[in-house]
């Protein structure tokens, strides 16, 4: 994703941090329901097979051809909004923040990218650079990257376990196709998807964003987190959604996510 938090009360020399933050809160479009515990030492496909077949099957996750999340937003400083995020095949994404009645828009049709950022001082359609909807790209994969993985040209391999809060996880090292690497764990118990770890880079340098997940809750047949909590190690700001509505395959028209003509003096 790549909308500034400087709408919700942070400064705008952020904004790129910003977009990491969000973006991996954008991350948690579906989750798992409870499966049968595994054989010991499983093989990172034993894992990845049973998450697919726990949160549905992939044959329900590719029938997900639109998607849709409201809620709401909160920053470490206290501010709130209201935040959408619209996803459709192929690469599609949308965000849309609005604090006080005032919106901003972040958007890319796989293609270009393009904001209206209020929050920013700014009214105008704005593009994103290249590095910004290559960032959009990689937060449009609307099954998640663990699905088809070896399909998508990414690289996934078990390297433990680690203890998330109370819960015992398994941690993938998951290496993306553009050479982004995560990590992701897994509950063992019932394989829901506990924590999403990476790097982004700022303008001060490497930070590493650290995305938790919860409250999942069934909407056509599969899991989604209505709680994303997102931190940047070290450093004070965070972000919390709390996700209020989801719609599966809800009617979405190409135009929500092309760049606008301006209209003519």
């Amino acid at each position: 994703m790549t909308a500034s938090i400087a709408g919700f009360g942070m400064s705008s020399s952020l904004d790129r941090l910003g977009k990491g933050l969000l973006s991996l809160a954008a991350v948690a479009l579906l989750a798992v329901t409870p499966a049968a515990p595994a054989a010991s030492s499983p093989t990172v496909d034993d894992i990845v097979g049973r998450y697919v077949s726990a949160r549905g099957g992939v044959k329900k996750i590719r029938s997900i051809q639109t998607l849709r999340q409201t809620g709401q937003a909160t920053t470490g400083a206290g501010r709130h909004g209201l935040v959408t995020r619209e996803l459709k095949r192929p690469g599609k994404v949308r965000f849309e923040f609005k604090v006080q009645g005032v919106t901003a828009v972040f958007a890319s049709d796989g293609r270009r990218g393009w904001k209206v950022a209020p929050f920013e001082g700014d009214m105008s359609i704005q593009p994103l650079s290249d590095e910004v909807v290559g960032d959009m790209v990689e937060q449009a994969d609307i099954e998640g990257p663990l699905v088809d993985y070896k399909a998508k040209g990414h690289k996934a391999e078990l390297v433990g376990h680690e203890n998330v809060g109370d819960r015992d996880a398994y941690k993938i090292k998951l290496t993306l196709k553009n050479g982004v690497v995560r990590h992701e764990y897994i509950d063992v118990k019932n394989l829901h998807l506990l924590r999403t770890d990476t790097t982004r880079l700022t303008p001060k340098g490497p930070v590493q964003i650290e995305t938790t997940f919860g409250d999942y809750r069934k909407t056509s047949g599969m899991l989604f987190p209505h709680r994303v909590e997102v931190q940047a190690v070290g450093r004070p700001q965070s972000l919390r959604v709390v996700v209020d509505k989801v719609e599966v395959n809800p009617p979405l028209s190409d135009a929500r996510f092309e760049m606008p003509v301006p209209a003519l003096p």
